[in-house]
Parts: C-alpha cells; structure tokens; sequence
C-alpha cells in the first residue's frame, strides 16, 4: 500500500450506482486509493452492510474513512443537542468502525457569541466523554476534529491541534482548502510547510504518518467558506500542497472534497506522483 492514497469524498460520480459498494468499485477502477464515506446527513447503514462493506473495501484494496453528519454542535445552548451531536459522533464511529473505517471526521461546534476559549472547554468536555465511551467499548477508530472554513465555526488548526494534543484517540483533519478560505492566506508552499511542521512539532513524527488531509478548490469572502469548487476554477494552490506532503513524507488520505470528486482526486494523485 502506498504511504499517502487519495480519493474522493463520498461515491464517484462515475460509477454505475449511487451506492457505496459501486463507489468502492469505481474508485479501485480508476486506481485511486481511498474513499471517505459521507454519513453528513445521517447514518444510514445497518450493521449488516457496514461488515459488507468493509470486507469489499478489503479485498479492492481501498481504504476507507468516514465523515459524521453536520448536525452536530458541542455548543449548543439546549443540553439535549449536546447529547445528541454526541450520539451521532458515537454512531458514526461504530458503523465506520464495522467497516473497517481508519478515522471519522467531523464539525464540532459554532462559537455562537461564546469566546473561544470557552467553547473549546465545551467541545474538550463533550469528545472527551465520546472517546471514553468508545474506548469501554473497544473501538480504537481515530477521531478527528476537522479545521472549519467559517470563522463562524469552532476549529482553527490550533484548537484542532491542542485537541488533539490533551486528548488520547484524537488527531486533525486538516482541511487545507478550509484553512486557505479561513485565513486568506496558507496557500503557497512555505505556509502549508510551516502548518505540517507545527504538526510535527505539537504531536510528533507519527502525527505526519497517520493524517487525514481534505483537498477541494474553495470560493471564499471575508467570512471565509462559501462553497466548493472544483481545483483547476480556484486559486487553491494544489500543486505546492502535493509538493509540501511529499517532500515531509506525509502519510495517511488525501481526499477531494471537490465537486468533480474523482477528477480532482485523481489530479492531485497524478501531481503527486509527478512532482520530483
């Protein structure tokens, strides 16, 4: 297995069904290496399928990650939604789990009109309860806070890292293009450099051999995310992104969040492979 595999997020538009065993046909067809399944609006398989699925994912050679859904807030105002954004992360993690899943991204929290440090004690308090339970229950899978588009959301990359720095079983999701549209800035080679080499430095050398990276072309304003685009339609500078994973010897998923899925997948693996 290659050290650092790309995919898309979600089913290829190219495939012949709208499923996920049909996704992980296509995405071995077309010799990519993974795919992130998008449980965002629910999760919607039964144990059954998830053991299906992971045995298929197996024998294609294609690993899988797994992508919560987007209702959940770890700061919500009302304590109901507070446990029930963690019964979705713990539902997520036990499907992706039987599916052999390596990691489950997700959303943590909006800040509301809370100061950050605030909501980051809120959203420590919430994973921290979330992986103790997994944990009695001898799932292992990563957890994995992703860095957030919005500046409205919870999830700079340094609140993503301390999270995962104070909490056993949790690692980023950076999501480069998120983090660009954000900031307005990290997009040229020695910024995304600069983000794996504070990684390394808060986390350690493994956490370079075990990420979960989100690539897309990205339209954004001063508010940051708007929407997704595909790459070649952006100014997300993919070419020096695959150059900075390569020369750090990045390990673990890239996965196209683009509109086009596969295509952009599939250039960012062709770039990869082509950068010296």
């Amino acid at each position: 297995m290659a050290d650092l595999l790309f995919g898309p997020a979600g089913v290829p538009l190219s495939a012949k069904e709208r499923s996920t065993e049909s996704g992980i046909q296509r995405v071995a067809e077309l010799g990519l290496g993974c795919m992130e399944l998008e449980f965002v609006r629910g999760v919607k398989m039964s144990e059954r399928s998830a053991l299906a699925i992971g045995q298929l994912a197996r024998e294609k050679g294609v690993a899988l990650s797994a992508h919560a859904p987007y209702f959940i807030n770890f700061n919500a105002r009302e304590l109901e939604k507070i446990r029930a954004s963690q019964e979705r992360l713990l539902h997520t993690a036990r499907i992706a789990s039987l599916c052999g899943a390596r990691s489950v991204v997700f959303h943590a929290a909006y800040y509301l009109t809370d100061p950050p440090n605030k909501v980051y004690d809120m959203v420590k308090k919430q994973l921290q309860e979330v992986i103790s339970r997994l944990r009695i229950e001898g799932n292992r899978i990563w957890i994995r806070p992703e860095t957030a588009g919005k500046v409205s959301q919870f999830g700079t990359l340094d609140e993503v890292i301390k999270l995962s720095k104070e909490i056993e079983g949790v690692i980023p999701c950076v999501d480069f293009a998120h983090w660009h549209a954000r900031t307005g800035k990290f997009n040229s080679y020695p910024e995304f450099t600069a983000t794996l080499e504070q990684i390394e430095n808060k986390l350690g050398r493994a956490s370079l051999d075990n990420m979960h990276i989100h690539a897309s072309g990205i339209a954004y304003g001063e508010k940051g995310e708007i929407k997704h685009l595909n790459m070649k339609e952006s100014d997300f500078n993919y070419v020096d992104l695959v150059k900075a994973l390569k020369d750090y010897k990045v390990k673990g998923l890239v996965i196209s969040e683009s509109p086009n899925l596969e295509e952009d997948a599939l250039l960012l693996q062709e770039t990869y492979n082509s950068c010296m």
